[in-house]
This record gives structure tokens, sequence and C-alpha cells, in this order.
């Protein structure tokens, strides 16, 4: 018997065989390069997360935004640092966030909007294989979350053969 945490890090769906929802999360999933559904649902239970915290503190200041946002300054500051807020959003902008806006700050995602990779699948491949870094680390994680201040910092890994500007897998046009 294992002795790790078990835990499941996502929900799944209530109603698992509906067909408006399915199509949508296949859309998100070809679209953001995800390898399954699970991905798109931990990345829908971490909105989940935020959205339950930013409704807690409005709850707990009675509504008023400004009180909110002073209770929550270090909550707004982690997902501005995050990327998901923009710079003087407060509090209530949390609850209009959709998934798309989690999704955006995957790894895998920077990268591929960044020119590293023709599309979110290569860019995915491109990380698990060890050929991009992170401020020089070398990162294999493709659901990691991008920092607003590691964004300017990712790129090939010197000692990538992807390095090289000439390399066929490169998309036209990358640096």
């Amino acid at each position: 018997m294992t002795t790790g945490n078990a835990t499941k890090r996502y929900e799944t769906p209530n109603h698992p065989y509906q067909g408006e929802r399915i199509a949508e999360e296949a859309g998100l999933v070809d679209r953001y390069g995800l390898e399954t559904k699970e991905e798109l649902w931990r990345a829908q239970s971490r909105l989940r997360d935020f959205r339950r915290e930013a409704r807690r503190l409005l709850g707990a200041a009675q509504g008023d935004t400004a009180l909110a946002g002073e209770m929550g300054a270090e909550f707004v500051a982690r997902l501005t640092k995050l990327g998901i807020l923009n710079e003087g959003d407060d509090i209530s902008k949390v609850l209009s966030l959709d998934v798309t806006d989690v999704l955006e700050r995957r790894f895998q995602t920077v990268a591929y909007r960044q020119g590293l990779a023709s599309t979110p699948q290569q860019a995915r491949q491109f990380l698990v294989h060890g050929h991009v870094t992170v401020d020089g680390a070398r990162v294999t994680e493709p659901s990691k979350f991008v920092t607003v201040s590691e964004e300017d910092n990712i790129e090939f890994d010197e000692n990538s053969v992807l390095a090289d500007e000439l390399h066929p897998a490169r998309a036209e046009g990358q640096e």
C-alpha cells in the first residue's frame, strides 16, 4: 500500500454525458494541446478555488469591494503575479474569469504563444523532452504556471539541438 497523498486535485463533471459540454471540452483540449480532459478539469478546479476565495472575501466584507480588496490584497497580488489578473484589477474581477484565463498561463501555452513551437502539441513535446528553459533552468512540466516575471525568460536550452535556428522542427520565424 502506498502512503502518498492520493487525493484528486480536480473535480469531474457531475453529468458525464452532456453532448454540448463534451464538445466544448474537446475544443479546449485541442486548442490548448492538453493531453487529457483531466488537465482541463484541473484548470477548472483551480479557477473554482480562485472564485471561491474571492466570494469568501467579498462575503466577509459584506459586499464592500474596497474592504474585500484590502483583506485579500495578498490573494489579488498572487493572481496578478501569475498574470491571471492585470495590474489595477480588483477582487470582483476574479468572479468574471473564465477557464481560458487559467489555461493561458500554463507553461505549454506561454511557450507556444511566444513562438517557440508551431502548435501547442509541439510546444508540449519540446517541454517534456527538455528543450526549453525558464530563467536558465530546464522545466519539463507543461502544466507549470508561468509568472509574469518568468515570461520573458523562456527560451530554448543552449545545449538543445533546437537552439540552432536552422533546425527543421523549429517553426518559421522563431528566434
